[in-house]
């Protein structure tokens, strides 16, 4: 849930911890003080009374501020920090029931004292089934921490890891190729964790700003932006949905192979249980394509072409993967899954997804119980597509989790096609084309065709222009308008040709006009100021009253919207495609059966965030 939402679901108390942290870090002349002080300017310099989206758009310009701020927690070495964290950044966890984060992390805490206890005997045994060169890397790196800990005791201080020390810790288990996971157990073999009171540790995890609290719902939220915050912390280079993504490209001789060097028991476990084993590792992803996928001995050419594989062959992306070294290319495709991932879009239409978790529930009696579990959910969770989107999930991460057998089958049922890539085949079955084009509105406004192949949206480019104008009036019609195709055919003439007219009622009209630009920055205003005003003219003859004049692009420049702020006769406002969306996604959720067009009067440049506060009333 992102974070907007989660601050319209918790009062004023409840979000009172998150806020004081971030004044804290304003305070601190942080990098981005000028963008921060430009947005509070507009609304309240006092954090409590700014609505929710501006608070969201601060957050994102402070997020590096907020992640030190964690990391100088993980010096008290009895918080569990890193425990509590992997708790709550595990896709399908960032909104809990306090009881069942308390199961969560009890049961973590049985696991890890379980597998400490086997770490130390298979450590002190000459029979020990961890290679000797593995078993070296485990001593090295525990006694590195021991000293780190003891060291102050033996000076009469309290036992405890600094910061430097941790800084140095953490390059060692970079080098040694540790994962998060063995990390963790030689951590806890030095400092056996404690079970703390579920009270104090969602009173802890509150205070330090990583999640929110209800107490009516009894619920914990954790917001998509902090969860992304905390993954960097926690050196999660990208989601376990997009790891599992790459892993079921690879054959299961390399899934082997990761396992026996990162000392994963599969005996008795199939492919996709070594690849859940492998995920909760916590292996780095870029070591994991760097060399732990490749036989000992694999020299850097075979190992360069093995990653461009995976993005081209086995991924299937149309791109071509850029960089000149390894670790470039691991770079551009960590990069590339921390972009879809900030893409709001579904893939499919929301109506689509509903009906595509409907049917694979009739069809497959083990989906259910294969969704809770993968994801960590309660019994009681209701798997719809509004539930699983607020946890973060689409239907492609929903796809990416069922075995291939299950999806064989799901297709043989529905008779759909089953040559190539099972996953995309029956996400283009389950495409709602209007609503996918909706989705897509901004990318078709910036004529980005690239883009558009990606979401499966094969158009010309002669053709973007029309889209975007069709489009458009699809998103005013869905917002309750009575958009006139006679009154404007009417109106047009060979030379003047009007995009869309909205006619409010007696003789009372609002004319928009749809500009697609490649680059960013609309600035064209002179010639598009002189087509309005025909347009406005032509109305008029026709003893017809213009209230409003809009102009619907996907971006303006700076220039643009103040040549507009000073032109008077055509009573002209701005919206970008992506405002507009974003206000059609807000009134679907309000109680109003027509938009209040009222709300279009006011701005040069339209804000969407006045918009979404009125709607919402």
């Amino acid at each position: 849930m992102k974070l907007e939402k989660v601050l319209d679901n918790v009062n004023s108390l409840e979000k009172n911890s998150f806020l004081k942290i971030i004044d804290n870090i304003k305070s601190s002349n942080p990098k981005n003080s000028k963008e921060i002080d430009k947005i509070l300017s507009e609304s309240s310099n006092n954090l409590k009374s700014v609505d929710s989206i501006n608070i969201a758009k601060v957050f994102d310009l402070i997020k590096d501020e907020f992640a030190e701020t964690i990391k100088a927690e993980f010096v008290n070495t009895t918080s569990q920090l890193d425990i509590l964290i992997d708790i709550i950044i595990k896709d399908g966890n960032n909104i809990l029931k306090q009881d069942w984060f308390a199961r969560l992390y009890e049961r973590e805490l049985v696991k890890i004292r379980r597998k400490t206890k086997e770490l130390k005997a298979q450590l002190e045994s000459d029979k020990s089934e961890i290679s000797e060169l593995r078993k070296r890397d485990y001593l090295i790196y525990k006694a590195c921490v021991e000293t780190a800990y003891n060291n102050d005791s033996e000076n009469n201080r309290d036992s405890k890891i600094t910061d430097d020390e941790l800084s140095i810790l953490l390059t060692l288990t970079n080098q040694l190729e540790l994962s998060q996971e063995e990390v963790k157990l030689i951590n806890y073999l030095i400092i056996p964790p404690e079970k703390s009171d579920i009270d104090t540790v969602t009173t802890f995890l509150k205070n330090i700003g990583v999640i929110f609290f209800s107490k009516k719902n009894n619920l914990i939220y954790v917001a998509d932006e902090v969860v992304r915050v905390l993954r960097k912390v926690r050196k999660k280079q990208i989601a376990d949905k997009y790891f599992r993504r790459v892993l079921k490209t690879l054959k299961e001789s390399q899934i082997n192979l990761i396992c026996r060097k990162h000392n994963i028991d599969v005996k008795e476990l199939d492919y996709e249980s070594k690849i859940k084993q492998i995920i909760k590792e916590g292996i780095s992803f870029s070591n994991l394509l760097k060399s732990s996928m490749h036989k000992d001995g694999t020299n850097l050419t075979d190992r360069k072409k093995a990653v461009t594989d995976i993005w081209c062959k086995r991924l299937k992306i149309a791109n071509t993967l850029k960089g000149g070294t390894l670790e470039e290319k691991i770079d551009n495709i960590v990069a590339h899954f921390n972009e879809i991932e900030l893409d709001e879009k579904v893939g499919i239409s929301v109506e689509g997804y509903e009906k595509l978790l409907i049917e694979i529930n009739d069809e497959l009696k083990s989906f259910r119980n294969l969704v809770l579990n993968e994801f960590e959910m309660p019994d009681e969770t209701v798997l719809n597509s509004s539930t699983l989107l607020d946890f973060n999930i689409k239907p492609r991460d929903i796809l990416d989790i069922l075995p291939t057998e299950d999806l064989k089958t799901f297709i043989t049922a529905k008779e759909l096609k089953s040559r190539g890539d099972l996953v995309l085949n029956i996400l283009d079955a389950y495409k709602d084309s209007e609503n996918l084009l909706i989705e897509n509105y901004v990318a078709i406004g910036f004529r980005n065709l690239n883009l558009l192949k990606e979401n499966g949206i094969v158009i010309k480019e002669s053709e973007l222009g029309l889209k975007f104008e069709c489009l458009t009036q699809k998103i005013f019609e869905q917002l309750g308008f009575n958009v006139d195709e006679s009154l404007k055919k009417k109106l047009n003439t060979a030379k003047n040709k009007i995009d869309l007219v909205l006619n409010l009622g007696n003789n009372n009209i609002i004319i928009i006009e749809c500009k697609t630009v490649k680059e960013s920055g609309y600035n064209k205003f002179s010639s598009v100021s002189r087509q309005i005003k025909s347009y406005v003219d032509l109305a008029k003859k026709e003893g017809l009253n213009v209230v409003k004049s809009l102009l619907v692009a996907p971006d303006f420049s700076d220039d643009f919207v103040n040549d507009c702020d000073l032109e008077f006769e055509i009573n002209l406002s701005l919206i970008t495609a992506a405002s507009l969306v974003n206000i059609l996604d807000g009134f679907r959720e309000s109680k109003h059966k027509q938009f209040p067009y009222q709300l279009l009067m006011k701005d040069v440049l339209i804000k969407e965030e006045r918009i979404l506060k009125a709607i919402k009333k």
